[in-house]
């Protein structure tokens, strides 16, 4: 998160200095072209810092979910909380049959994402109507493990090297396993804990471990861009996940 706000504040100090450059910002004090076009290539300066900070791994030392066995080490990672007023089990319900039209930007964010194409369905192309997991298990997220009424976890490979096909049907073990170089492989779950009569939170966490130094420092430039959009979806996602189980429509 923190190399994120490093390359969106380089972002931010950049399109001023740009715009200062055309038009001098005297409200910010900007009363020179140069004083812009210093500030766009310092702002350009620290994006490319944000960028090029390493991403340090991160290991489980205890397995306390199953998000643990499939992901027990990872170097991008975020995490959100609701709490719900309902039971663990209308929770669960409510994860399972949440749908995109219920994620509020859900569309918006998701369009921004693959740049405005079409392209096949997928969690990102998701049509409005269907359960959001439903979605994502049928297109590129393979099921790896479920605990009805507790915890469900995901995975893919969202980095894999040029022209690479997996070899016969996917597998939750052949996930665990894959070690070769040139992958990023993304690892989420819901989580759902009741912490007392009618009332529980819900976690969904995502975690990516990239298998190479080559491979993560590629994917921590794509990480860090997609890092505010990928965590407001999140927390809209678990909005839509609290209020369909306190509406008991789950």
């Amino acid at each position: 998160m923190f190399a994120s706000l490093i390359v969106y504040l380089g972002l931010i100090v950049a399109g001023v200095g740009a715009v200062s450059v055309l038009v001098p910002l005297a409200f910010l004090g900007i009363r020179r072209r140069r004083t812009g076009l210093l500030l766009a290539a310092g702002g350009v300066l620290v994006v490319l810092v944000g960028f090029v900070l390493p991403a340090r791994e991160a290991r489980v030392r205890h397995s306390a979910t199953l998000l643990d066995d499939f992901a027990p080490t990872y170097q991008f990672h975020e995490i959100h909380t609701a709490r719900v007023r309902a039971s663990s089990a209308q929770a669960y319900r409510a994860i399972r049959s949440v749908t995109a039209d219920e994620i509020a930007l859900f569309r918006a964010l998701t369009w921004i994402r693959r740049l405005g194409r079409p392209g096949p369905e997928s969690i990102v192309n998701a049509p409005g109507k269907r359960p959001i997991l439903d979605v994502a298990m049928k297109s590129s997220f393979l099921l790896l493990a479920e605990q009805p009424g507790r915890e469900i976890v995901l995975g893919t490979a969202v980095v894999a090297p040029r022209g690479w096909r997996p070899r016969g049907v996917p597998t939750p073990e052949g996930f665990r396993t894959l070690r070769a170089p040139g992958f990023a492989m993304a690892t989420m779950n819901f989580h759902v804990k009741e912490t007392a009569p009618g009332l529980c939170t819900v976690v969904t966490e995502t975690r990516v471990h990239a298998t190479d130094a080559a491979t993560c420092r590629s994917f921590a430039v794509y990480w860090r861009i997609i890092y505010p959009g990928s965590a407001l979806i999140r927390h809209m996602w678990l909005r839509a996940v609290k209020r369909r189980a306190e509406d008991k429509r789950a």
